[in-house]
């Protein structure tokens, strides 16, 4: 097999090479998996190397796993990390039982927790061009206000608001009823702002967009149809495109940033995970990483000492 970086010559190089024919002649491995495993264990014998390591017979556990550990630091996939510990724990078992190695130094090692990537968020200022984005003088224009105050107003899902019906706009309580995954229903607060515009799309364009066959849905196409979860996708990727924003953005966007914006607000956890339907708080404590950062962007930016 070739390999892309080259391992130092001797018993490193030997080594590997012998583990490489193991796995792709002898246990039948993909010429793919054989050539991921070849790619992690060039990164891994180079960082041995390094370290002045160039006997394997008897690796330290906690090297092995400074070494993951930089891994998730230099911004690999939790994924890739998990692999990386597959190739060398079957390295290492591969030594041993060829009494190259005393000993398998990865039995009790699993991949270093890896943070869960952060969902990119909108700033307010963003999300107030990309709301007054649509042409409200017209009634797709206003269905398109309508329906991005929605998301943004009550941190919808992107399924959950091209289901919504008529009748679940409790709007004189202040609420929507929103069907979550599993069937489950929740009770969301909705603002001001997003009741006015709601108000003004049922009151007028979405009767402009109905034909005869249009379904109950409240959010519907051009043809009088259902909008679906596509149509959403490229109502806001046209309207983040005139309102200049350069971020890539999402439905999801729109949630990530409800969530973010609240609890830079002050708002509790357990608050934002009732009302984004949570089933679980680890989920929704992924935003308070995002709080964190936002606080230490103001403490540089504002602290004499900082």
């Amino acid at each position: 097999m070739t390999l892309d970086v080259s391992v130092p010559a001797g018993r490193l190089q030997e080594s590997l090479h012998l583990f490489l024919d193991h796995i792709g002649l002898e246990r039948g491995l993909s010429g793919h998996t054989v050539e991921a495993y070849g790619r992690d264990l060039v990164r891994y014998l180079n960082a041995l190397a390094r370290e002045g390591v160039d006997d394997l017979a008897s690796i330290p556990p906690n090297r092995i796993s400074d070494h993951l550990r930089s891994l998730s630091d230099i911004g690999l996939a939790s994924s890739s990390v998990g692999r990386s510990l597959t190739a060398i724990r079957m390295f290492h078992r591969f030594l041993n039982a060829e009494g190259l190695a005393t000993e398998t130094p990865t039995d009790h090692l699993s991949p270093p927790k890896v943070g869960r990537k952060l969902p990119k968020v909108l700033t307010v200022s963003e999300m107030d061009r990309l709301l007054a984005a649509p042409d409200t003088s017209t009634a797709l224009g206003t269905r398109d206000r309508a329906l991005l105050e929605t998301m943004y107003g009550a941190g919808l899902r992107v399924t959950e608001v091209v289901d919504l019906v008529p009748e679940q706009l409790l709007l004189d309580l202040e609420v929507i009823r929103v069907i979550g995954k599993g069937n489950k229903e929740r009770i969301v607060p909705i603002g001001e702002d997003a009741r006015s515009w709601l108000s003004v799309y049922i009151g007028g364009a979405r009767e402009s967009l109905t034909g005869p066959s249009s379904p109950h849905s409240l959010f519907l196409n051009f043809r009088g149809g259902q909008l679906s979860r596509m149509g959403v996708w490229k109502i806001i990727k046209g309207h983040v495109k005139r309102a200049g924003i350069e971020k890539d953005v999402s439905p999801h966007t729109l949630r990530h940033s409800f969530a973010t914006h609240l609890l830079e607000g002050g708002a509790d956890l357990r608050a934002v995970q009732e009302m984004l339907g949570h089933a679980d708080i680890s989920t929704t404590q992924i935003y308070t990483h995002i709080d964190r950062e936002y606080l230490k962007e103001v403490h540089r930016s504002f602290h004499p000492r900082a």
